[in-house]
């Protein structure tokens, strides 16, 4: 049962058409998460900030954030934002013999040096791994000071989808 409640435009209170009317202008629709996130418009715009900024804006390349997405997905056991960003990993030009790595938990053959830092952080972190000095020094010659903070939100924020549309029972999107 999908559990997402599509409020009419017009029963959404001020704060909340706000968020909306922002959402429909820079993404074109509302999507899964914001169904969730728009009954509590503070989070919601909060939300929408950070997502914009990570898949427009942010340090990270487009390929970067999808294999990012695909392994904090793979580690919620998430089918719906994995299904999903695979498939949009593929339109970024992400190779399937890597998704395949990442949907089997496995580290990918990168030879990008930024594209395996993402890589090898977010695993690290999906996999409790806390970080030596030396590891930690490595990360950061790979991906630098902005990298690491945006991997630690991506982390965070896709960690929110997942969950929301895991508890909400969102049907999995076509492959």
């Amino acid at each position: 049962m999908n559990r997402l409640i599509d409020i009419p435009p017009e029963q959404l209170s001020a704060d909340q058409k706000v968020v909306f009317d922002n959402l429909v202008q820079g993404r074109g629709r509302i999507l899964g998460p914001y169904k969730i996130w728009i009954h509590s418009p503070v989070v919601a715009a909060g939300m929408e900030h950070i997502g914009t900024h990570l898949n427009k804006r942010g340090v990270l390349t487009p390929r970067e954030v999808e294999m990012g997405i695909v392994i904090i997905a793979t580690h919620w056991n998430a089918a719906y934002v994995q299904t999903a960003h695979v498939r949009e990993g593929r339109r970024v030009g992400v190779t399937e013999a890597v998704l395949s790595a990442l949907v089997q938990g496995k580290e990918p053959e990168l030879t990008d040096p930024h594209e395996r830092g993402v890589c090898q952080f977010a695993r690290a972190l999906v996999n409790g791994a806390v970080l030596s000095d030396e590891e930690y020094a490595a990360v950061e010659a790979a991906i630098g000071r902005p990298g690491i903070a945006e991997v630690l939100v991506l982390l965070g924020y896709y960690t929110s989808v997942a969950l929301g549309m895991k508890v909400h029972q969102v049907p999995i999107p076509p492959a």
